[in-house]
């Protein structure tokens, strides 16, 4: 009769599974005498620094609570992906593990040619700390030609306080501007980016009082979803409706689109891109 599945039993099993997928000659490790594929237990238990014998029970499902810090290394020792470290901390701790923020890696071709996609819809793909790392012709088009911009100024603050092009195109500068800070407030801290934020709000307090002020009000929202107006320089004023999505696997990285409000607001978006040289 097999052992009801308890939390310990889950985290055992999944232990085990993923111990026995590893190809121990990747690791430099003699294939000799090896009875069934993947490391031994006692090799996991070195990598991890932790004794045989508590390993050896946390797999059998009675090795107790293991603190995060085990966790982690055992994450590590495993060579676990980032979705795989995240499950392993749910069933042994019931919670997900503390953020890291490595930077952003180039997105995928598939997620781009999803934005290729949306012709009449503006959308981007930005990064925790802001800076916009991909986007569609519709969005070049109707909110910033990225591409003619230095990849250090594709950051959403620095175009927002920095650069009055961008300033002259928001209805109310300043309510949006607000929004936009208490929204990478919290943007940044969910995905663990401490440093890099710290260096950016040195950076644009100095630049900016505007900001300074701003971010010493320590106001936090969620970006969510709602209604963008832009006074555009070639189609005047219009108003898009924009939703955010978490990109899947990738906690640096959100995808937001812009749709237009009304039938008159699409009409002129799509003038604009035909108008576009190819």
């Amino acid at each position: 009769m097999d052992a009801p599945l308890t939390k310990s039993n889950a985290l055992g099993a999944f232990l085990r599974d993923r111990r026995c997928r590893l190809d121990a000659a990747a690791f430099g490790l003699s294939m000799a005498r090896r009875r069934t594929p993947g490391l031994r237990r006692e090799e996991v238990a070195q990598r991890a620094n932790v004794s045989v014998t508590w390993y050896t029970w946390l797999e059998q499902g009675r090795g107790g609570n293991p603190s995060a810090e085990v966790l982690d290394r055992i994450a590590g020792a495993l060579t676990l992906t980032a979705v795989e470290r995240e499950h392993l901390f749910l069933i042994g701790l019931g919670r997900p593990p503390e953020v890291r923020y490595h930077g952003s890696d180039p997105i995928t071709p598939r997620l781009q040619r999803l934005l290729d996609t949306l012709a009449l819809s503006p959308a981007i793909v930005r990064t925790a700390t802001w800076d916009v790392v991909a986007w569609n012709r519709a969005a070049a088009a109707v909110l910033a030609d990225y591409g003619k911009l230095p990849p250090d100024q594709r950051n959403i603050l620095r175009m927002m306080f920095c650069d009055p092009r961008v300033r002259a195109k928001q209805r109310d500068w300043d309510s949006v501007a607000r929004f936009v800070v208490a929204s990478f407030r919290i943007d940044a801290a969910r995905a663990g980016a401490d440093a890099e934020v710290t260096a950016l709000v040195e950076e644009l307090s100095q630049s900016s009082p505007d900001f300074a002020a701003m971010w010493r009000d320590s106001h936090v929202q969620s970006h969510g979803d709602g209604v963008k107006q832009l006074l555009h320089p070639q189609l005047g004023p219009i108003t898009l409706e924009y939703s955010s999505f978490a990109v899947d696997g990738r906690a640096d990285l959100s995808l937001i689109v812009y749709n237009p409000a009304t039938p008159a607001d699409r009409k002129l978006i799509e003038a604009l891109i035909e108008a576009l040289p190819v």
